[in-house]
């Protein structure tokens, strides 16, 4: 098989109803069982998630990259899933929310390619209803191809025997996993905790494996993936480039798409711990992505070396890329949850507070010099700062998104980019 050439693999769309009904487990326990057979698994999350990767990527033993129609784009979904393909003995691919929710959705994905997809639905507090909804689930968009469903949560079984009595002919009934407590995977404000903070990750993944119905390990229906169209490889506009990445609790929401662009484009990656590190490693150019600062608060604002080792950095005029917690590093101040307050960076004049809720949430794009870069935000604080953005961020339908900061040689923004949508324009945010 050549990369011109289509390739077949079997391929699922996991979907429910609505977020909260297991899908992420379901995925995750796919994915473990699966691996655990011997197959080869890729798995894919639709939409921008940075957190359910994570668990898909201990529970597949592989990395795992976003598909999402706005963000990516088709021809970049194409081109993953066509390479996946080429490896793999399965594909699955979470949805976001509820199957029809968002504009691009995850059904827009399954119909694009061609995906079945398996509904997963929450059968806890429901009985011969479960029918009604897989049934509205297969027949509300023409063309979908609803494949199969699966009950979550299901409390015995006679109760699973209601279910399953209730479900269309044409949707095949893959089984029933039961409430259990050990399997859940606990979550926080932005989402389910990070995977390398699930001390028992591995013995939940493996027990969720255990008890998915063995109807639920048959391979899905094989699903061609067309080559992709030529996309032009990015250039070599960071050849030679050292790139400085915080990565650690406070700083992981990166998306191995853009690690894998930055590579391509010729640039030399390191990472370090803005929590434990002293130093920064030998470098051009630094990027500072999203995660839980606030959550790390007292720990930052104590690491003087490292304060003084970024601030040095700025001062040298150096390029610094700031993702939304990454920003909030380099504010003056940042106030956590509870009402403390902690020095940080400064290089950004202003103070960020936490909320009780989420105060953004959505794609965004934003024009710059070299083209419109696409990516998401979603955050629960909220940015008080005098400074004037040099560009503002909108969401699809064309309302106005989040602020683009400039800073000296600092570019600071609550949006999280994706930096394959605009190859010129990301490069020119690392260059000196």
């Amino acid at each position: 098989m050549t990369h011109d050439s289509p390739a077949r693999c079997p391929a699922l769309l996991i979907a429910a109803p609505a977020s909260g009904q297991g899908k992420t487990l379901v995925t995750a326990a796919l994915a473990r069982r699966h691996r655990a057979a011997g197959r080869r698994v890729r798995v894919f999350k639709c939409g921008p998630d940075f957190l359910d990767p994570m668990v898909h990527e201990v529970a597949s033993g592989a990395p795992v990259h976003q598909l999402d129609l706005f963000m990516c784009g088709e021809a970049q979904c194409r081109a993953l899933l066509h390479d996946a393909a080429q490896e793999a003995d399965l594909i699955l691919v979470e949805g976001v929310m509820g199957l029809f929710d968002g504009d691009p959705s995850a059904a827009d994905l399954a119909q694009r390619f061609g995906l079945p997809v398996l509904a997963v639905v929450d059968g806890s507090s429901m009985a011969q209803t479960f029918g009604a909804l897989v049934h509205g689930l297969a027949t509300y968009r023409p063309g979908l191809d609803l494949h199969a469903v699966i009950a979550n949560r299901v409390g015995s079984a006679r109760h699973a025997q209601l279910l399953e009595a209730s479900v269309p002919e044409a949707v095949k009934w893959l089984g029933a996993l039961p409430r259990e407590g050990t399997v859940s995977l606990p979550e926080r404000h932005l989402g389910l905790v990070q995977a390398g903070e699930v001390a028992d990750l591995d013995a939940r993944l493996d027990r969720a494996a255990a008890l998915l119905p063995e109807a639920a390990l048959h391979l899905p229906p094989p699903v061609e993936f067309a080559a992709p169209s030529g996309a032009p490889p990015p250039g070599a506009g960071l050849a030679g480039k050292r790139i400085a990445i915080a990565r650690d609790e406070a700083f992981a929401f990166i998306y191995r798409a853009n690690l894998q662009w930055l590579e391509r484009s010729g640039a030399l990656l390191s990472f370090f711990s803005p929590l434990r590190d002293g130093a920064l490693p030998a470098c051009d150019a630094l990027w500072l992505p999203g995660g839980y600062p606030e959550l790390h608060l007292e720990t930052l604002a104590a690491n003087h070396a490292m304060l003084a080792a970024v601030r040095a950095h700025h001062g040298a005029g150096k390029p610094i890329l700031a993702e939304c917690g990454g920003m909030l590093y380099t504010c003056t101040a940042l106030v956590d949850g509870q009402g403390r307050r902690g020095g940080l960076l400064g290089l950004l004049p202003g103070e960020a507070a936490m909320q009780p809720r989420f105060t953004a949430l959505g794609m965004q794009e934003v024009d710059l010099e070299g083209g419109t870069l696409r990516g998401h935000t979603f955050h629960y604080s909220r940015l008080e700062t005098a400074l004037n953005p040099v560009a503002r961020a909108r969401t699809p339908d064309g309302r106005q998104g989040e602020a683009l900061y400039r800073a000296g040689p600092l570019t600071a923004s609550y949006m999280h980019m994706y930096f394959p949508s605009a190859p010129d324009a990301a490069q020119r945010l690392f260059a000196a």
